[in-house]
C-alpha cells in the first residue's frame, strides 16, 4: 500500500536548514558529524531526482490529459528512473533498507550513463549497508524523515543542492576539512559577481574552480536558462565530490549540455581547444585562497602560456589564479570576475612584480573590497576584482577602487550582504563615478605613483576628522567626570538608605 502522501515545499535557506538539521539528528550517534554530509547529500539527491522525475510526470499528465504512457516517455524526463527505484520504492521495503539505497542508486547511474556516470558513486564509501552503523529502524526513520519534504525544481526558489552542502559543511563538518580548503561563496557574492559580469544568452561562462557549481548555476538562471547557455557552461574542479555535486546540480536546474572536469586546473587545466586553452567571454571564479604547494615547479615551462607574467611564490597561488584566468579570458568581449584575499593588492616581493604586470595590462576595471567574515572557513578579509579584455573608452587607462567594507548586514555568527547591500554595491559599480569615503577613479599613472599598491584605501579620500580645541575637550572630560562622581555619590545613598554596609 503506497504511503500517504503529506509532503510540503521548503521555501527558505532556513527551513532547509531545519530539515537537514533533523535528518542529522537521525544519523547521529553512530554517524559523526564530520560525516553526516556524506549520507545526507547522497539521500537528498536521489529524493530530489524523484522529485523532479515526479514533477515532469505531473507536467505531463497535464498536457495529454491524463495519457500515463505518454507521460513516461523517457523523453520527457531529465533521467532514467528504472523500475523499482523511485523514491517511493523505498519506502515501501522494510528491510535491508541500506542495501536498498545502494542498489536503488547505482541502477540509477547505469541508467543515466552520459549524465551521472560517477555521480552517486562519489558517495560509495558510506556504511550504508553496514547494520551495525545504520539499523534498518534508524534508516527507516531518516527514509520518512527525507519524505516529508518535496525537493523539486518547484519547491525551492534556489540552488536547492548548492544551499544544502553549503550547510552540511558550514554546520557540521569538522575543522580540519574546512582548513583543507572546502569554502563555499556565499550566494549574495554569486549574484553581485553575475550581476557585474553580465552574461548574455549564446556567450560562454567558465569557472575554474567551480565547486559545487554554484557560479555557473547563477549565471544559467541570470540568462533565464536561455536555450542559448546550451552547451555554454563550463567548469573545472579538483575535489571529486565537488565536482559530482556540480554535474548534479547543473542536471537538476535544468542545464542539458555542459561540459564539467574534474582535476587540478593549475597543474592539468583540462578545458582546452586545439591544444590551446580554451577561451571564454565569462570567467568567474572563487578559487582556494593564498594555496600553498600549487604547481609552481610546472609552471615555470607551462605550456599554455600562463606564466606571461612570471611564476608566482611556490606558497601561494594567488597569482597563478588571476594569471590562469586572464588567459582564459575571450579577446574583445572577455572578462573576468573573482573573489581573492585582500594580500594580492598589497603582498610585495614575486607577488609585486606580478601585480605590477597586471596594472600595466590595463584589463583591471574595478577593485572592491569587502567587510572581514563573509566566508565560513576563511576569515582572512577577501576581494573582488573585475578584469575586462577591452574596457569602454571612458574606463581604459583607469581603475575604480569600491571600499565596501562598510556595506554589509550584521549577524550573529557571521556577516552577510543582504539583496540591499548587493544592490548598493552594484550600482556603485555601475556608476563608476567617485563617492566620499567609498569610491574613487583612479588612472594607471596615479597606481604607478604608489608603486603599484591596490589597496583601496590608498585612494579613497577621506573626510577630514573634527579636531575639538583643548579647551572643549578639557570641559567635557571635567563634566563626564562630575557626572560619574555624582552618579557614585547617589549610588552609596541609595545602598546605605537601604540597609547595606558599606
Amino acid at each position: 500500500m503506497a504511503k500517504k502522501d503529506s509532503t510540503k515545499s521548503i521555501d527558505s535557506v532556513s527551513d532547509l536548514f531545519n530539515f537537514l538539521y533533523e535528518a542529522c539528528n537521525i544519523l547521529r550517534g553512530p554517524i559523526g558529524q564530520d560525516s553526516f554530509k556524506e549520507y545526507v547529500t547522497p539521500i537528498l539527491y536521489f529524493k530530489r531526482i524523484s522529485d523532479v522525475w515526479d514533477e515532469e510526470t505531473e507536467q505531463a499528465l497535464a498536457e495529454s490529459g491524463g495519457d500515463i504512457e505518454y507521460a513516461s516517455l523517457p523523453e520527457l524526463h531529465r533521467f532514467v528512473i528504472p523500475e523499482g527505484c523511485h523514491w517511493q520504492d523505498l519506502r515501501e521495503r522494510t528491510e535491508n533498507l541500506g542495501s536498498a539505497i545502494v542498489e536503488s542508486m547505482r541502477a540509477i547511474e547505469r541508467a543515466n550513463p552520459t549524465t551521472l556516470y560517477g555521480v552517486l558513486s562519489t558517495f560509495s564509501k558510506a556504511q550504508w549497508t553496514d547494520k551495525n552503523v545504520l539499523s534498518d529502524s534508524r534508516l527507516k526513520n531518516l527514509i520518512e524523515h527525507m519524505s516529508k519534504a518535496k525537493l523539486g525544481n518547484s519547491s525551492y526558489p534556489a540552488d536547492l543542492m548548492g544551499d544544502a552542502y553549503e550547510i552540511l559543511l558550514k554546520k557540521f563538518a569538522d575543522l580540519s576539512k574546512a582548513k583543507a580548503g572546502e569554502f563555499y561563496t556565499p550566494r549574495a557574492i554569486v549574484k553581485l559577481l553575475v550581476r557585474i559580469l553580465d552574461p548574455k544568452p549564446g556567450e560562454s561562462v567558465y569557472d575554474p574552480a567551480c565547486g559545487s557549481g554554484g557560479m555557473l548555476i547563477e549565471a544559467a538562471h541570470y540568462m533565464h536558462y536561455s536555450t542559448l547557455c546550451c552547451g555554454r557552461l563550463f567548469g573545472q574542479e579538483k575535489n571529486v565530490t565537488n565536482a559530482a555535486i556540480a554535474k548534479m546540480n547543473l542536471f537538476l536546474h535544468g542545464a542539458a549540455d555542459f561540459k564539467i572536469m574534474q582535476g587540478d586546473t593549475l597543474r592539468d587545466p583540462k578545458i582546452v581547444q586545439n591544444g590551446k586553452l580554451a577561451q571564454f567571454d565569462n570567467v568567474l571564479a572563487n578559487p582556494p585562497f593564498s594555496l600553498d604547494k600549487w604547481g609552481a615547479d610546472m609552471w615555470e615551462s607551462d605550456k599554455f602560456g600562463r606564466n606571461a607574467w612570471g611564476t608566482p611564490p611556490p606558497s601561494n597561488g594567488d597569482y597563478a589564479w588571476i594569471q590562469h584566468m586572464i588567459a582564459s579570458m575571450k579577446p574583445e568581449t572577455g572578462r573576468i570576475g573573482v573573489v581573492l584575499p585582500q594580500g594580492v593588492l598589497f603582498r610585495g616581493q614575486k607577488e609585486y612584480e606580478l601585480r605590477k604586470q597586471l596594472v600595466k595590462t590595463d584589463k583591471l576595471e574595478c577593485v572592491i573590497t569587502l567587510v572581514n567574515n563573509l566566508f565560513y572557513g576563511a576569515g582572512i578579509p577577501a576581494c573582488l576584482m573585475i578584469f575586462r579584455d577591452r574596457k569602454p573608452a571612458e574606463k581604459v587607462g583607469k581603475v575604480l577602487m569600491i571600499d565596501a567594507s562598510n556595506i554589509y548586514t550584521a549577524k550573529r555568527a557571521q556577516n552577510e550582504l543582504s539583496d540591499q547591500n548587493v544592490d548598493e554595491i552594484f550600482k556603485l559599480y555601475s556608476d563608476y563615478a567617485d563617492v566620499e569615503e567609498i569610491a574613487k577613479v583612479v588612472t594607471v599613472r596615479e597606481i604607478e605613483e604608489k608603486d603599484y599598491i591596490l589597496s583601496v584605501n590608498r585612494y579613497i579620500e577621506r573626510k577630514a576628522a573634527e579636531v575639538k580645541p583643548y579647551e572643549t575637550v578639557k570641559a567635557e572630560f571635567k563634566q563626564a567626570y562630575d557626572n560619574m562622581i555624582a552618579a557614585e555619590t547617589k549610588f552609596r545613598e541609595l545602598l546605605i538608605n537601604g540597609g547595606y554596609q558599606l
